[in-house]
């Protein structure tokens, strides 16, 4: 079984950065793909950013220039810089990985961006 773990949220001002980090574990051999998404209150879950399987990377337009994918293989981690926040930004932010047809998701770690 796959599991996904994130960290880094927290509470920052409108203009400030965090940088979010999801490590993966179990018993994993290739990913399809791999990225996140928020839901903010009353809102719909949304796509962020995600590596797929084509060796492309896909952001939210909303987020473009702002945020960076980022990984690092050895230690099986995939990273969000998250730059120039707004309080839009504000949501519970979730890790999603995809193998072989298979949707794994961690636990949701909370961004709030104050004015």
């Amino acid at each position: 079984q796959v599991q996904l773990v994130e960290s880094g949220g927290g509470l920052v001002q409108a203009g400030g950065s965090l940088r979010l980090s999801c490590v993966a574990s179990g018993s994993i051999f290739s990913m399809n793909s791999m990225g996140w998404y928020r839901q903010a209150p009353g809102k719909q879950r949304e796509l962020v950013a995600t590596f797929t399987g084509g060796g492309s990377t896909t952001y939210a337009e909303s987020v473009k220039g702002r945020f960076t994918l980022s990984t690092d293989n050895i230690k099986r981690t995939v990273y969000l810089q998250m730059n120039s926040l707004q309080p839009e930004d504000t949501a519970v932010y979730t890790c999603n990985a995809n193998l072989q047809g298979i949707a794994y998701w961690g636990q949701g770690t909370q961004v709030t961006v104050s004015s």
